[in-house]
């Protein structure tokens, strides 16, 4: 296992999505900012925190579970996502490209889930 948080790739990714999102989020409606915005920032940020809350826990187990969480909230931060293109607050490229990052995302954590199975 990995000697730090820092250390997993997928940590590093996920909080490379964060950064997307902030930037994103920085142009959507100021009435969306205790609404639409705050909610996708905080389910973006759950996920490296969650990462990283785990790998810092005692068992494997456990960390099991707190990956768990980071995909949960990766999945509502991918629902949020497409709110907000259907609301037309992400252009195209915008909508496309947090999908993409968010789906690269999910495949290195549900890789990790399946490495730490066995």
């Amino acid at each position: 296992m990995a000697q730090s948080y820092r250390d997993l790739t997928v940590w590093k990714k996920a909080m490379e999505l964060v950064t997307e999102i902030y930037k994103a989020t920085e142009g959507f409606p100021k009435e969306e900012g205790y609404g639409l915005t705050s909610q996708l920032r905080r389910a973006a940020v759950s996920v490296p925190c969650n990462t990283a809350e785990g790998q810092g826990r005692l068992t494997k187990g456990e960390f099991q579970q707190f990956l768990g969480y980071a995909r949960g909230s990766l999945l509502e931060m991918e629902t949020l996502i497409l709110t907000a293109g259907n609301l037309n607050y992400l252009k195209e490229n915008q909508l496309a490209e947090l999908l993409d990052l968010s789906a690269e995302v999910g495949k290195i954590l549900n890789g990790l889930l399946s490495s730490i199975a066995k």
